[in-house]
């Protein structure tokens, strides 16, 4: 790589985060796949090594899990689910015009969110309120896999299982595939992410939350307010509940594109794309992998052709860049999509540089 990222560089990319009055806490890592490059720093209420709550990237996770227990013939992705949820009645799940869809949903329709179920915690109930209204507003919530599915029930479907060209993320999917991953191996999710995951690249401070009285992640916000959700945390698995730090996130992104547990190559399997709208966002979701929404106008002589991991709704993310070999780490701890405009505005910066 001929690009060289010096100190005034990255202390510029930094301060660009710093000074958006909307953002309280940051850390951002941005290291290249040599070595060459490797920077991380961190604005407001965090350090670089501070724990941090890493939401959805934690899907990114699950899919390196996926993989894996796929290639131990513990399933297929063509499977149905009802095979792996014995210990759940799923009749009427999904009806849609009067017709039960709940036996066609598969595992690729989870991990894809082509299931058509909706997010339990975005889709609006009868009332016109969400899930995700309630939480902002500070009500800290149990929300386990037995009352999602109660309330999912009573919600309308987006459309059928695998309809062509849809696609609606999903937090209900992902609660969904948690159970069978445990069902398939007869462990819990924390033992089994531990035993394929953690211990494998040996994350010290990589874990689920799962301790109410565990202060050790940095609080995220909404708007100016500070949220501390640990009931919701603690219940949501492998929906977004893994705490981890830029450089434990850093050392498994590059291990999920390196083939560290699946080959290699097979990264373009999952490249199955689909444009999702908000909420919570715009971007590309495949199997189990996201694509940054990078229209041609943002560098319209040097295209950006990919950008791919996974964001979390509290402004945390993941995301590698091939053509520049680069990958990038952090949070802005921030739900209002301030955090996330920050975060992909410092990305691109930086890949532009590159280019």
């Amino acid at each position: 790589m001929s690009f060289i990222m010096n100190d005034a560089f990255f202390n510029k990319i930094m301060a660009g985060i710093a000074g958006n009055k909307q953002i309280f806490s940051s850390v951002l890592c941005i290291e290249s796949g040599d070595g060459s490059i490797s920077h991380t720093g961190a604005t407001g209420k965090m350090e670089t090594d501070s724990r941090y709550f890493i939401a959805s990237v934690t899907k990114l996770y699950v899919t390196a899990v996926v993989m894996r227990l796929i290639d131990e013939k513990r399933f297929t992705l063509e499977d149905k689910i009802v095979e792996y949820l014995p210990d759940f009645d799923l009749n009427r799940l999904h009806v849609l015009k009067g017709k039960d869809h709940s036996g066609e949903i598969t595992i690729r329709h989870l991990i894809s969110n082509t299931s058509g179920l909706p997010d339990y915690f975005f889709h609006k109930q009868p009332g016109g309120k969400t899930v995700a209204d309630s939480l902002m507003e500070g009500n800290d919530e149990d929300w386990p896999l037995e009352r999602t599915i109660g309330l999912v029930r009573e919600l309308r479907p987006n459309f059928k299982p695998g309809a062509k060209g849809k696609v609606a993320y999903s937090d209900t999917n992902y609660q969904l595939l948690g159970r069978i991953i445990e069902n398939v191996t007869g462990k819990s999710i924390p033992d089994v992410f531990r035993e394929y995951l953690f211990e494998e690249l040996q994350l010290r401070d990589t874990y689920f939350y799962s301790d109410l009285g565990d202060r050790t992640p940095v609080p995220f916000y909404y708007k100016s307010k500070e949220l501390w959700l640990p009931k919701y945390m603690a219940s949501v698995g492998v929906e977004g509940g893994i705490v981890s730090t830029a450089r434990e996130v850093m050392i498994f992104l590059k291990a999920f594109f390196n083939g560290r547990f699946f080959e290699k190559e097979r990264i373009s399997e999952l490249k199955q794309w689909n444009l999702i709208l908000p909420p919570p966002g715009i971007f590309y979701f495949g199997i189990g992998l996201e694509k940054l929404y990078t229209p041609w106008i943002i560098s319209p002589f040097k295209p950006i052709r990919e950008i791919l991991g996974f964001w979390g709704q509290t402004g945390s993310f993941a995301f590698y860049n091939p053509d520049t070999n680069l990958y990038f780490t952090g949070t802005t701890n921030q739900i209002n999509g301030a955090g996330h405009r920050a975060a992909s505005g410092a990305m691109i910066k930086t890949i532009r540089k590159a280019l």
